[in-house]
Parts: C-alpha cells; sequence; structure tokens
C-alpha cells in the first residue's frame, strides 16, 4: 500500500459525489445478552437479553457508508406499511445529506432481519421478509421520482437482494432510464439471471453469485476470469468487479486485461457488511470524478478497515486517508513539497475539515528539542507542516546550504511521525511560505523573528499563535 498516496486527492474530493441508490432497504435488529444455561425444553442456549438496537441494512448500509464518506443521496425504495418500515424511514432521517423517497406498499412487509448476539458470537439470524415483487403502481410511482431526480446524481447503484424492488423487469427500467440520463450504473446483484443487469457500468458479484449466474467453475483466477467474461457478453456492460473475500477482488474489464487486487485486511474480526462498504466507496469514488482502478482501490482499502471491525461497521474518509498514510510512512520523498504543492495538498485537508499547523526552522542540527517542539505543534493540529529554512544559522553568516543538504534535511524531518509535509523554502522565506500557506496554528520559538509582526499577520487570516519557550526544549543533537 505504500504506492497509495496518489489516492488520498480523490479521497478528499469524494464528497463531491451524489450517489442515486436503488433498491433493498430493510431493517437489521441486534438482540444483545448473556447465555450461562442450556434450555431444559430442547438442548439450544438460553440467551437473557440486556439490550438491543436497530439499524439500517441492505440498501441501507451502503446509504450508511455513503453517509460516513460525506456523499451526497438520493434514495429511492419501497417498504411496508408497518412499525419496521417507520423505523427505517426515521433511520434514514439520520443519515446526512440524504433526500429520500420511501414509498410504502400495504401487502408488503419490511424486510427485518434479528440476530442473536451473546459474547460477541451470533447465535440465531431470524428474517421476516417479503420476496415478492412490488406491485405494478408503487413501482411506477418509485420510476417516476427516479427519473425526476436522476439529473442531480453523479452516478446510479442499485442495490439487488431479491426483496422485491428490483425484481423481474424492475432492475433493467432502472438501468435504462439511468442511462439515457446519461449517468453510469453500478450494481450489487443477487442470484441468477443477470441478462436483467444489460447495459449496467460496473456489475459486483461475489464468488457465490458469479457460480450461479454463469454456472461455471469459480475454482481460481482462470476460471472466475472465464466467467466474468461471460458476464460481460451477456449483460454489455463494461466491468465485471468479483469480490473474493479474503482472497481481494478481481477485475475484469471487458477490452482488457484482468486486474487483481489482495485482501488488504491485517486483522479479520466481522465480514459482515464489508460488501456494502465496497459497493458505497466504488460507486462515490467513480461519481466524483476516479478512475475504475483508482475506484477499486479505495474500495479495497475500505474493505480491509471494516473487517477489521465487529458488526456491520463503517470507513470513513479520515479512517481510509490514515489508513493509507500509515501504510505510507516510509514513503518519505512524498511528503516533501514545493510551496505550490503543499497550497494544494493543503486545501485538500481543509475540505476534510482538519486543522492544520506550520512551524519552521534550519534543524541544523536536528536535537531533541526539535522533536519536543514537533511533538507540541502537532498535537494542537490535524496535520503538522514543517517549512524547512535554508540559511543555516549555525554558519556564521548564515550561509545558503546546498540542494542536496537541503533535501537530504527534508527527507530526515519528512521521515518523522510527527510532521506529514516538508517544503524546502528557497527562494522564499518561511514567513513567505507561512503566509501563503495561511495555516490555523503556526508554533515557533519565542525568540525567533519578530514576534509583533508575526502575530499581526497570523491574526489577519484568523490563524493562532503557539509560542514555545526555548528553555523548555533540550538541545542535544540527534
Amino acid at each position: 500500500m505504500s504506492q497509495q498516496r496518489h489516492l488520498i486527492p480523490f479521497l478528499e474530493g469524494i464528497d463531491s459525489a451524489v450517489v442515486g441508490c436503488v433498491g433493498d432497504i430493510m431493517l437489521d435488529r441486534f438482540v444483545y445478552g448473556q447465555v450461562s444455561r442450556i434450555s431444559p425444553e430442547a438442548p439450544i442456549p438460553v440467551l437473557r437479553i440486556e439490550s438491543q438496537k436497530c439499524m439500517l441494512g441492505g440498501l441501507g448500509n451502503v446509504i450508511r457508508n455513503l453517509g460516513a464518506l460525506g456523499c451526497g443521496i438520493r434514495l429511492f425504495s419501497i417498504t411496508g406499511d408497518d412499525a419496521a418500515g417507520t423505523k427505517v424511514s426515521d433511520l434514514v432521517k439520520e443519515v446526512p445529506r440524504c433526500e429520500a423517497w420511501l414509498l410504502r406498499e400495504a401487502s408488503r412487509g419490511t424486510p427485518v432481519k434479528i440476530r442473536y448476539i451473546a459474547h460477541n458470537q451470533q447465535l440465531l439470524r431470524a428474517d421476516e421478509e417479503t420476496t415478492d415483487t412490488a406491485g405494478p403502481e408503487v413501482s411506477e410511482a418509485l420510476l417516476a421520482h427516479f427519473t425526476a431526480h436522476v439529473a442531480e446524481c453523479s452516478i446510479v447503484f442499485l442495490s439487488d437482494y431479491a426483496k422485491g424492488v428490483l425484481k423481474g423487469p424492475n432492475a433493467q427500467t432502472f438501468i435504462r432510464a439511468a442511462r439515457a440520463a446519461g449517468k453510469s450504473v453500478v450494481v450489487d446483484p443477487k442470484g441468477s439471471g443477470f441478462e436483467r443487469y444489460r447495459l449496467a457500468t460496473v456489475i459486483k458479484p461475489n464468488l457465490k453469485e458469479l457460480a450461479e449466474a454463469t454456472g461455471m467453475s469459480v475454482a481460481d483466477n482462470a476460471a472466475q476470469e472465464s466467467a466474468a467474461r461471460k458476464l460481460l457478453d451477456v449483460t454489455e456492460a463494461e466491468f465485471i468487479l468479483v469480490t473474493r473475500g479474503g482472497t481481494g477482488m478481481l477485475l475484469i474489464p471487458r477490452n482488457q486485461p484482468r486486474v487483481e487486487f489482495p485482501a488488504l485486511a491485517r486483522e479479520i474480526y466481522d465480514v459482515s457488511g464489508a460488501g456494502d462498504t465496497v459497493a458505497a466507496v466504488l460507486a462515490a469514488a467513480l461519481g466524483s470524478g476516479a478512475g475504475i482502478a483508482e475506484a477499486v482501490e479505495l474500495a479495497n482499502i475500505a474493505a480491509g478497515i471494516v473487517v477489521g471491525k465487529v458488526g456491520t461497521a463503517l470507513a470513513d474518509r479520515s479512517e481510509i486517508i490514515h489508513e493509507i498514510e500509515h501504510a505510507s510512512a516510509i514513503a518519505a520523498s512524498s511528503k516533501i513539497l514545493r510551496p505550490t504543492e503543499a497550497v494544494e495538498r493543503l486545501r485538500g485537508w481543509r475540505r476534510m475539515g482538519w486543522r492544520v499547523g506550520f512551524t519552521h526552522g534550519d534543524f541544523n542540527p536536528l536535537s531533541s528539542g526539535h522533536l519536543e517542539l514537533l511533538e507540541q505543534a502537532r498535537s494542537r493540529c490535524d496535520r503538522l507542516i514543517v517549512g524547512l529554512a535554508v540559511r543555516d544559522s549555525a554558519s556564521p553568516a548564515s550561509q545558503k546550504i546546498s540542494p542536496q543538504a537541503a533535501h537530504a534535511r527534508a527527507f530526515l524531518l519528512a521521515s518523522l511521525v510527527h510532521v506529514d509535509a516538508v517544503v524546502i523554502c528557497d527562494p522564499e522565506s518561511p514567513d513567505e511560505v507561512m503566509q501563503v500557506l495561511r495555516p490555523n496554528l503556526v508554533a515557533q520559538l519565542s525568540t525567533n523573528g519578530n514576534m509583533d509582526l508575526k502575530r499581526r499577520l497570523i491574526e489577519a487570516w484568523n490563524g493562532e499563535l503557539l509560542l514555545l519557550e526555548a528553555t523548555a526544549f533540550g538541545t542535544e543533537p540527534l
């Protein structure tokens, strides 16, 4: 993952996507308790219930993931006219930036999945659901809402859980409406008969679905590719993305070689909802302008995060960026930026709502005091930029150091965990770089420079000046 820092700008702009979501929405109910005995009536555990909670499931879990990514959402689905449908509607209202058209059909029951859990172990799942095709009247009304609002979407996502919303001709009707509006379509499929997904842009089956849809072996990479290419012929899709659990993902483009994406999870605790996370990140990334390879890479990283959590967890933008930066820490050279590059990176950080700090010096030699300064500065912000002065304060006439020496010093600073970017200030002075960047926080030793002037400059853009006493720091070189 050390070569994936190029994905960060795509993540920083992923909230520009507006994803139109159509499909089967459900209610996930979790019942938690303790088991201390076996029932005298049958050889089964007795669960003493302690707490319960409800979450959105099915398409709803994709909605939750899109909300965590900061995307705009247009939701189109059908519930039953029942208490579970009311609860689904209430939970949808809690998802940020989500506009919903949830239609009710009296003859349906809202799908509910009840999971009984003790000691982090699922004991039983009980489902209440209707799988009949949605009635023509409610389906036509839903399509009318979709057609009226699809222009607002940057991409369309179909989530088929075989609960009736996309059953029969419905999936094809929504795909054609989306394509007529010029929108790409990502499909999370179910069962066989993939002809109903014809003309989708990306279809995302897992291995079981791939085998069921084609009747072919999926025993190895070659077999999976053959089966996926059969689906490409049947559906005329542009891409088939096969999710393969602990093996990762396999992308099959229509006219290009396959691309493998190995699984990235360090530890796997729970795979629940990982497919929905993949779908959400994939659709959002494509909808914000990423290419298919970048979108799959981001989805793969997000999947590695959520399977390391218990339950149907989410991965937000900050977590995904942190995962990339953590794995890319050895790539210190990618933190060394020109001033124009620093401005662009800072703009992305601000889009994330992060507080950016700045400090500067010649760091010659790098001392324990410098490390304390950097640590204190970084503790007050989300990202820290270091301006490296090329005038050497250790020389009698503040002689300018060589480019080679400046880069070596910058590389050393960039290797530190508290430093997120280094700008070599040449020909600009550190103060000039600071004024261009306009950070939220400027940290420096109180003995450096004209403090009154610097304070006035920083206050001009509503920044904060953090003055640290030089006596508080050691001066031993490392």
